[in-house]
């Protein structure tokens, strides 16, 4: 499979692409051609032209959660491409916000979006095959010791009733690989240890190669990571047990954490940025 990353947090010097806060992949899969998210903007959509990249063409779309740093690129997608239907959780269309020093800030999926676009999304209730090798998953049991560390995102309930975000609007888009499957998941708020055992438990006798997403370790200020650099360790290591052999990670990862990732993992993790083109 072919990946191109569309729009990611970062971009090399002199590109002539635009990054921004969000993440949207290209992927060409035995003869398809799949969209994963749309960013914050239309942008990634400037940025497929400049790559050579005809969203007129994408055959899918995944939304793998209900934020809009991966959905509001959609608006943009679905005036450029007529056909291709969006497949998203049931859940994916909900009240969630962030919680700032300022307040709560939504961050959900814009009503024009939800509502204006029915047609063209496709609710994905459970496990579900895409396409011969690919399959949409939601996440599996959530052991604690490695859930995602994003306790500042949560769902709004009542007029001013806010609980934790159980992330039941997020899944993973898996495809079959030439050396076992990979595993996109563009956030991985449930912990990516826990995804990778999903996956494993869904899908029994596969084994996963490859993760590619954003792994939500990063915060502003302090060390720049929202987590430990134990629970780094724990996740590099957890992963390198349940056989992974390569992580591709951005977005919400952080630099810090990418670094560290890198050092307890080794060579076969890598950071992504606007405008990488990568085979698995």
């Amino acid at each position: 499979m072919k990946v191109a990353v569309l729009m990611e947090n970062t971009a090399q010097e002199g590109c002539g692409l635009v990054p921004e806060h969000g993440l949207s992949l290209y992927i060409e899969y035995r003869g398809k051609r799949l969209l994963l998210d749309g960013g914050a903007s239309g942008r990634f959509a400037d940025n497929a032209q400049k790559l050579g990249v005809d969203l007129a063409d994408v055959d899918l779309g995944v939304l793998s959660h209900g934020h809009y740093d991966h959905a509001d690129g959609l608006r943009r997608f679905f005036q450029l491409n007529q056909r291709a239907k969006v497949y998203v959780r049931p859940q994916a269309g909900g009240p969630y916000f962030s919680m700032t020093e300022e307040g709560p800030k939504f961050i959900g999926v814009h009503r024009d979006i939800w509502e204006g676009a029915r047609e063209r999304l496709v609710p994905v209730p459970g496990p579900m095959e895409l396409l011969e090798g690919g399959w949409l998953l939601p996440d599996g049991p959530k052991d604690p010791a490695f859930m995602g560390k994003a306790s500042n995102l949560v769902c709004k309930r009542g007029e001013d009733d806010f609980v934790p975000d159980d992330f039941s609007h997020e899944q993973s888009l898996v495809l079959e690989g030439e050396r076992g499957l990979v595993v996109f998941n563009s956030c991985s708020h449930g912990g990516i240890v826990n995804i990778v055992r999903g996956v494993l438990d869904q899908l029994p006798g596969k084994r996963v190669h490859a993760v590619v997403g954003g792994l939500h370790m990063y915060a502003k200020g302090g060390t720049g990571m929202n987590c430990s650099p134990e629970y780094v360790q724990s996740v590099a290591d957890a992963l390198k047990a349940l056989g992974v052999e390569r992580i591709l990670t951005g977005h919400c990862t952080g630099q810090p954490a990418l670094e560290r990732l890198t050092e307890y993992f080794g060579p076969g993790c890598q950071g992504l940025y606007t405008g990488q083109v990568f085979t698995l």
